[in-house]
Parts: C-alpha cells; sequence; structure tokens
C-alpha cells in the first residue's frame, strides 16, 4: 500500500469561508478520494491560520479576545466537512498547543543550523496580505491583491536566511524534485527565483503584534507568518512529539494551493524545510481564482458567492460538480447561478441523472428488478477501457476537469445506446437481445457511479445502494463483468430533480 499525504493550504480565519477556498477544499477532497479508490494510505489535512495582525485588530474592533474570535471563526471552516462533505482527516488549528510546539521545534531547528539572525527591517507591510511587499510588486503604489496602499513599517526582527537555500529551490523544481502543476506555474516560480532569494523577516515585535507564537528564547517576539502558518503541513502529524504520523506519511505528496501564495509555498517552506534537514514536499498543485458573474467578488458589488446558500438550495453534489466540472482545475473561472443551474439540468438531472433511471426503471420493467446474464460487452467494453485510461491520466496530470469529462463521455454514450438499441422495443420482439444489452447498460451505470465517487461522492453512494454495489465489487476497476446475474437493481428517487419539477 502506497501512502498518500496531501493537505490544503489553511485559510485565514478573519472571515467566513468563502467559494474561493471551497474550491481548493473540494479540489484537495476529490484527489485524496480518488486516492482512497485506488488503495492508498491517504490523509487528507485542512485547518485554519489564526495569527497574525488581521484578526487581532479585527477581534480588538470587536471587542471579543482574540482567541475567543478565533474559536468561533475556526468552528465555521470546521463545519465545511459536513457541507461539502469532504473526507478530511485531521484539522489542525495554529493556536492548538500542538501546532505551538511543532513550529517553535522547526524554529529551533533553523537556529541550530545558523540560519536565523536578528536585524532592522524597513518595508512595506500589507495588512490584507499579512505579508512584505517589495516596491516593484506595488501597482500604483497599493498590494495588486487588496488594492491598498501598504504601511511603511521599520522593526527589529529576526531573519531567515533563505538566500542560502535559493540555487538548492530552484535545483528542486527544475528537475521536478518539486514538481509545480501547471507547468507555467513551475516557470513562474522559477522567474521569481532569478538570480536569488532574498532572505525574509521571520519574526515581529511582541508590543506591536501580542498574538501569535513566542520565539523560543526571545519573549519579546512572536513568529511571522512563515514559520507559525507554513508549519502546519507537519506540526498536524506530532512532529512536535516525533510522533508515528510524521515517519509514516512525511513527506506530503502534494500541497494544493492558491496562485497568490505560490513564491511561499515553493521558495520560503521549502528553504525551510532544507534548513532544519527535513525532506522536501513532492508536489505542489496551483488552482486559479474564481470571479462572480465575470467580476471580481466584492461586497460592495453584492457579487459575493456563499458556498452554503448552494448547498441548501441545490444540494452538495451539484456544487461539487460545478466547481470541478465548469471551473478549470489550474486556471481562473467564473461562478454565474445561470451557468450553474444550466449545467446542473442539461448534465446531472438529464444526461446523468436521467441515465440511471431510465435504466434501473428499464430492468425492473423487463427483468423484474434483476441484473439479466453477463455479456463479454464487446459492443462498448472499448468505450469503458477508454473512460478509465482518460480518467486516470487526468487524475495523475491534476486535471480533474478532464477527468471527470471522460466520465461524462462514457455517460454520453451510454444515452446513445439507449436510443441505437431502444430496448423498449427489443422487448417486444427479441428477449436475448434486450438481456445484452440491459446488462450492457447496468455494467457502464457501476463503472460511471465508479468513477464520480471523487465528485459527487452522496450521488455515487446512492448509485451504488441501487445497483447493490460496495467498493469491494472493484478489485480492478477497469475490468469488465463488475455487476452479477441476478443481483437487485432497485428504482430509487431522482438523483437529481430537475429544478422545474
Amino acid at each position: 500500500m502506497n501512502k498518500f499525504y496531501i493537505t490544503t493550504a489553511i485559510p485565514y480565519v478573519n472571515a467566513k469561508p468563502h467559494i474561493g477556498f471551497a474550491l481548493e477544499i473540494v479540489q484537495t477532497d476529490c484527489l485524496a478520494r480518488y486516492r482512497r479508490l485506488k488503495g492508498d494510505d491517504t490523509y487528507f489535512l485542512t485547518g485554519t491560520d489564526e495569527h497574525g495582525v488581521k484578526l487581532y485588530k479585527t477581534a480588538k474592533e470587536e471587542g471579543i479576545p482574540p482567541q475567543k474570535f478565533a474559536d468561533d471563526n475556526a468552528e465555521k471552516f470546521k463545519a465545511l466537512k459536513d457541507l461539502l462533505a469532504l473526507s478530511n482527516d485531521d484539522f489542525i488549528r495554529t493556536t492548538s498547543d500542538l501546532h505551538k510546539r511543532g513550529a517553535q521545534k522547526l524554529w529551533s531547528k533553523l537556529v541550530e543550523k545558523g540560519d536565523i539572525y536578528k536585524d532592522k527591517y524597513v518595508g512595506n507591510y500589507c495588512v490584507g496580505c499579512e505579508s512584505y511587499i517589495a516596491n516593484s510588486d506595488l501597482v500604483d503604489g497599493k498590494c495588486p491583491n487588496h488594492d491598498k496602499a501598504p504601511e511603511k513599517l521599520e522593526e527589529k526582527n529576526y531573519f531567515f536566511k533563505l538566500s542560502r537555500y535559493s540555487d538548492q529551490i530552484r535545483k528542486a523544481i527544475e528537475t521536478d524534485e518539486l514538481l509545480i502543476l501547471p507547468k507555467s506555474r513551475k516557470q513562474e516560480m522559477l522567474n521569481i527565483i532569478g538570480e536569488g532569494l532574498p532572505d525574509i523577516s521571520f519574526s515581529r515585535p511582541k508590543k506591536i503584534l501580542p498574538w501569535g507564537i513566542t520565539v523560543p528564547g526571545d519573549d519579546d517576539q512572536v513568529m511571522y507568518v512563515w514559520c507559525d502558518a507554513l508549519s502546519n503541513y507537519i506540526t498536524a502529524l506530532g512532529y512536535a512529539d516525533d510522533d508515528e504520523k510524521v515517519s509514516r506519511y512525511w513527506p506530503a505528496d502534494v500541497h494544493v494551493i492558491g496562485k497568490d501564495i505560490l513564491r511561499f509555498h515553493a521558495g520560503y517552506w521549502i528553504g525551510m524545510l532544507m534548513s532544519a534537514g527535513i525532506s522536501i514536499p513532492k508536489a505542489i498543485y496551483v488552482h486559479g481564482f474564481i470571479t462572480s458573474e465575470g467580476k471580481k467578488m466584492s461586497k460592495s458589488l453584492g457579487n459575493v458567492v456563499d458556498p452554503v446558500e448552494y448547498v441548501e438550495k441545490y444540494g452538495v453534489d451539484s456544487l461539487r460538480y460545478y466547481l470541478l466540472r465548469e471551473i478549470p482545475t489550474c486556471d481562473d473561472g467564473d461562478f454565474s447561478k445561470t451557468r450553474f443551474e444550466a449545467i446542473y439540468d442539461g448534465e446531472l438531472a438529464n444526461n446523468v441523472g436521467n441515465l440511471f433511471s431510465r435504466v434501473c426503471a428499464m430492468t425492473e420493467k423487463y427483468f423484474d428488478g434483476k441484473v439479466p446474464p453477463a455479456t463479454d460487452g464487446k459492443d462498448v467494453v472499448s468505450e469503458v477501457a477508454t473512460a478509465h485510461r482518460e480518467y486516470h491520466e487526468n487524475f495523475e496530470k491534476f486535471d480533474l476537469k478532464a477527468a471527470l469529462e471522460a466520465v461524462l463521455r462514457l455517460a454520453d454514450f451510454a444515452n446513445g445506446y439507449v436510443e441505437e438499441n431502444r430496448p423498449w422495443e427489443l422487448a417486444k420482439k427479441d428477449t436475448n437481445k434486450l438481456a445484452d444489452v440491459m446488462y450492457n447498460l447496468l455494467e457502464m451505470l457501476a463503472h460511471i457511479s465508479y468513477m464520480l465517487q471523487p465528485f459527487i461522492p452522496n450521488a455515487a453512494e446512492k448509485m451504488f445502494a441501487q445497483l447493490s454495489l460496495t467498493e469491494q465489487n472493484f478489485p480492478a476497476e477497469d475490468k469488465w463483468g463488475i455487476l452479477k446475474e441476478g443481483s437487485e437493481i432497485s428504482k430509487g428517487e431522482p438523483l437529481f430533480p430537475r429544478l422545474d419539477s
């Protein structure tokens, strides 16, 4: 059994979850579920980043202790597990004792290596980004992500000698020891490294920011976000205590992140691990941003998409499907209610849902709800094999959209197979041919339901139940002959009722 450790970035808890993070965590969940289907020993981590200036200031403005503010908001992110049908194995909070001890242990490793030093820092600090911004990255004197002028800060901080590892990081990326997908992001990171990465500010004075993890050996300083938040990927495994999970799952196989934090994950984080003598992650998968009705989301425009509203109205599988099907896996995409409903009716209700309902209903009508005798599938087996091949190839390339489209093409083929063979006419004149056609259709449904599990797990579970299947029926998922003669097939309720029904 291969191990597979996958993480999301940890979102900041200054506001409730938004559709952008829903995209990231659903993508990550899809990958984790896929790996479990392959039989891998899979561990899926998410969590929350709970220190920093933004949270401290907001809590102070609202008259709430920072820890209480963090506790309340962290629960909203924990609730995503049920809301979005997630399968994460753990949830790390950076205010937890386990994480604090782990982050301090990592800091101490960097000190032992001689890679931490104290100096004066003068720079542009964006509160929204929780980071310093180089003059060259400002747009009209403002942060490009928040459209606000940064604060000018001068502080006595600790620094990390990132420059010492710049060449090693470049080599790891160039050789794909650290695989960055899509390839365009690999080149982007190599461009960022350019002639070398600079040393980075690694702490802040506690008199300015009294909310954070205390620097080991210096009670007047708290860790800056890099050693605090980025270390969560290993502290969650019990790094502070040399837990068995560290040796079992580290290094991470994949970090799934947004394109705006590539520099930190493929640069800062990798340098920290190299300094500490810890194996680096195997891959970083980078997704884009979501716009709303073609525009950047903002409260003033009133176009912020709330994932909760869509789950409550259309169901969790519908939202997961849209995010994985309509938003390009590695690029920017748009969230449109009109398009959402068109996708729901056209693909979920009319294609997959209607196909499943029709075939189950015809099995009940013509074979008393029992699977007819098996066939060799010669008319359809090549289509099933092609779907599986494309499905697996695209999962390996971090193209979830293309993997899902491979399943949809098989569903399209099955719908065409119904119309071509017209079982309702065969029932009147050729019952032997009818049995062959219906077995082939049911077998295709079995494969479709199997491949849909990572994308729409609740609907796939219902499909399995109606086909009397369990995961144990798929020892070799791309083989023909999953369904056994005489197995019960139940009609059930529509998987995706039409919106106008």
